[in-house]
């Protein structure tokens, strides 16, 4: 699983507009695709319903949603609760089950506006309705007006997953790969240009592998060169996680030599050593991730990266958690999301020698730390630089690289790109005044 954001799974913000709340874990994927389903539950009357848009990419990921559950229930004894995203597509059983539970639908029916009619999403007995995931060859472009206000859309270009990594549960709840035509995400992101943002994020399940169900085949640097060429108005484009082995040389170079491409990449490395990345049936070594990061920053010096990494995969010895201690240096990342390693049951990881719980947290305590380190480091470089950061809100922005600023002055209008002077950070943000 590749997206940005995509293992964190904190108990979710309620949105609640037009009568119906929502409830969403995971990744961006999830956070746009609860946006398209208030679209339609509002267009199709839907009124008053929560709406659970789960995540299945760790077992907490689960436990959390069905917390909020009943939560929910206990808070709202008679609105119906739908539940949907990849943990109910991947078991719709065991939220079926939970007297809580309205309806339970999968992660194809909730993108379809018709699911939404009252009388069809809560008309009949059957309480599941979730079809098979991997007879879904398309994938619509809906189209949202923005996630942040004005600052920034998230422009959906790919869903689902073809690899078969080890640990990883979501192509169950994802299917496979599917691409959005290029023409159709190049008209979204003008008319997105248009009406105002700023900056426009590229998302899916596994990004990198844009194109490749598509005629011709095509990658997604032709994609991301498409936008800038046919968008000249386009001030920010952003990936989300992106596979470092599937980097093609005409996405290199837009990254590399065209200023509007956000110097940020989110890598989905996992791990630093080679005998745990062939356990995990990814398809880059070590040498692979180094090499890259290493050719990227030659190219753009201001490029900064993220990266997930699992601690406590089975059969991990010290050595080789060293090796994913070593390569946060060795391929200068400064932004971690780190996961303490989650057996997923009907993944090949599961059933492979399992390292005590206690020594699991322990390395991913040590790797939190570590990134922390990293962090401040990274964050250090930047004071005395004037940024030019997007104002997601009043107070606070986000860099070109992904740091956030904490601005003291000159950052009240959301969505406007504004030059900001780097006083000094707290370890966590930058402090920073407009220029």
């Amino acid at each position: 699983m590749s997206d940005q954001d995509v293992h964190t799974s904190p108990p979710p913000t309620p949105v609640k507009q037009d009568g119906n709340e929502i409830l969403t874990f995971g990744c961006r994927l999830n956070s746009w695709e609860s946006e398209v389903m208030r679209d339609h539950a509002r267009t199709a009357g839907l009124d008053g319903a929560i709406i659970v848009n789960t995540c299945a990419v760790t077992s907490e990921a689960v436990r959390t949603a069905r917390q909020a559950i009943r939560k929910a229930r206990r808070a709202n004894p008679d609105a119906p609760i739908i539940v949907t995203g990849c943990a109910a597509q991947v078991n719709p059983a065991e939220f079926a089950d939970m007297p809580e539970v309205t309806r339970v639908i999968g992660n194809a029916d909730k993108m379809k506006a018709e699911t939404f009619a009252p009388h069809i999403l809560l008309g009949g007995n059957t309480k599941a309705r979730v079809s098979d995931i991997m007879q879904v060859k398309e994938v619509a472009g809906h189209l949202v007006d923005g996630l942040d206000g004005r600052a920034r859309a998230y422009v959906q270009v790919q869903t689902g997953c073809d690899h078969r990594c080890t640990f990883c549960i979501i192509p169950y709840g994802r299917g496979d790969s599917r691409s959005v035509p290029a023409g159709d995400v190049v008209e979204q992101v003008k008319t997105l240009v248009g009406t105002g943002h700023q900056e426009i994020v590229l998302t899916g399940v596994d990004l990198t592998s844009w194109g490749f169900d598509l005629p011709g085949q095509p990658q997604l640097g032709r994609l991301v060169q498409s936008i800038l060429k046919q968008c000249p108005d386009l001030p920010q484009l952003r990936l989300s996680s992106i596979d470092a082995i599937e980097i093609d040389d005409a996405l290199f170079e837009a990254i590399t030599g065209d200023q509007r491409v956000a110097p940020h990449l989110h890598l989905s490395l996992q791990a630093g050593a080679d005998m745990i990345l062939k356990r995990m049936k990814r398809r880059h070594l070590r040498q692979d991730a180094i090499t890259l990061c290493s050719r990227l920053l030659e190219a753009r010096p201001d490029i900064a990266f993220g990266a997930d990494l699992i601690a406590g995969f089975p059969t991990e010895t010290e050595a080789l958690f060293s090796d994913t201690l070593a390569l946060v240096d060795e391929c200068s990342l400064a932004y971690l999301h780190v996961f303490p390693y989650s057996p997923r049951p009907g993944t090949p990881a599961a059933r492979m020698p399992q390292l005590d719980r206690s020594v699991v947290k322990d390395r991913a305590a040590r790797l939190r730390q570590k990134a922390s380190e990293a962090l401040e480091r990274h964050l250090t470089t930047m004071v005395g630089s004037v940024q030019h950061g997007l104002v997601e809100k009043p107070g606070f922005v986000r860099a070109p690289n992904f740091a956030p600023i904490r601005a003291q002055t000159g950052a009240a209008r959301s969505g406007a790109i504004l030059p900001f002077r780097i006083t000094g950070h707290d370890g966590k943000e930058l402090i920073g005044d407009a220029e």
